[in-house]
């Protein structure tokens, strides 16, 4: 079998690595009949609106371990949008506005978000003697990051999907609610391989300090979607190629393209063993099994990192892969692209849209 290799330089996310929150980014709807597709690996960073409440605390004291915070109702997941009244942007601003409080015997007011609900929470810090000031009995941070694959670039609008799945907090196990975030480069130094019940992983380096390669103004069940900044940086970016619909899909053999070793993109086959014909979004549409030897033995089938990856049959995009399962690590489930496309603002083209263009 022939493989088609192409220098890269980046890290995409695997469907069950790390799932994000949804986020309301309207984006214009186009039409396309061909994408570039992706196959680079890259370093994915999302920030968060507020800050988001990770575990409690308990402070000591005269009556035991307490968190105020947690008693007043404060759960793991919630997203803290304001201290008394104040906006809170990040780690910094929470911060600073948390120094004030420790030296204060005041109660506390906060704006909560807790999935589509906001509301506000108000408690009395308590005393800790030890630290000689008042806490809130909170662990809290503000940003995600991990690894995961480009699935496809429109050169038209600059618009790209990747991961093919929502990203999720592994610290809560809840969607995150993103304010924003980026895309960067990234290395792969080492593969982890899958056995039954164990999912192998991509490891990879990079630094969310370098220098963004794209926006990501969308986090859906259907992946993380932006614009690319600067396309140029992808230097194995292929030419177009057709995309398909949801219906269009047939069991069968196929290729996926994907990064396992240096930085290079490849082709390995794979079979599509079942595709729901479905005319409604799926976020599970297709199962595929890995069936190329080298990827075999390089990996062991699907592994974390490896999510988002383009599924490519009769020279069409079809899909990305998204997950694995668990007792088998060879197979898995892929989203069809239709919907990673929809999710991006672009519409697949039909036939009777090409006809009149032509005419």
């Amino acid at each position: 079998m022939k493989k088609s290799r192409h220098s890269i330089h980046f890290i995409l996310l695997v469907s069950f690595f790390i799932p994000f929150l949804h986020v309301n980014a309207v984006f214009a709807q186009e039409t396309v009949s061909e994408v570039i597709p992706g196959g680079q690996s890259i370093g994915v960073k999302l920030h968060t609106s507020g800050v988001v409440v990770v575990g409690f605390s308990p402070v000591n004291t005269d009556d035991g371990k307490v968190s105020s915070a947690e008693k007043a109702g404060v759960e793991i997941g919630d997203i803290i949008l304001q201290v008394n009244g104040e906006k809170i942007k990040d780690m910094e601003t929470f911060i600073d506005k948390i120094k004030g409080i420790e030296q204060e015997n005041d109660p506390v007011q906060l704006l909560i978000k807790r999935q589509e609900h906001i509301f506000p929470l108000s408690f009395q810090p308590v005393y800790d003697s030890k630290d000689e000031a008042y806490r809130l009995g909170l662990f809290i941070r503000d940003a995600s990051a991990g690894i995961g694959t480009l699935t496809f670039y429109d050169p038209e609008s600059k618009s790209y999907g990747a991961l093919g799945h929502i990203i999720m907090d592994h610290q809560t196990k809840k969607p995150i609610d993103i304010y924003n975030g980026k895309i960067v480069s990234s290395d792969i130094t080492s593969i982890n391989k899958g056995q039954n019940g164990a999912p192998g992983e991509k490891k990879a380096r990079f630094s969310m300090d370098d220098k963004s390669l794209g926006t990501i103004q969308k986090n859906s069940e259907y992946g993380i979607f932006g614009k690319l900044k600067n396309p140029s940086y992808f230097n194995d970016l292929r030419d177009p190629i057709p995309v398909a619909k949801a219906n269009e899909v047939k069991e069968g053999k196929a290729k996926i393209l994907t990064v396992v070793k240096d930085d290079k993109i490849e082709e390995y086959d794979v079979e599509i063993i079942n595709s729901a014909p479905s005319k409604n979004p799926e976020t599970k549409g297709m199962v595929i099994k890995i069936t190329d030897k080298e990827l075999l033995d390089e990996t062991g089938g699907i592994v974390q990192g490896m999510s988002g990856s383009p599924i490519i049959q009769d020279g069409k995009l079809v899909g990305a892969v998204t997950h694995v399962f668990l007792n088998d690590p060879t197979s898995g489930y892929g989203v069809h692209v239709e919907w990673m496309l929809n999710e991006a603002g672009l519409e697949i083209e039909t036939d009777q849209e090409t006809e009149k263009e032509a005419s």
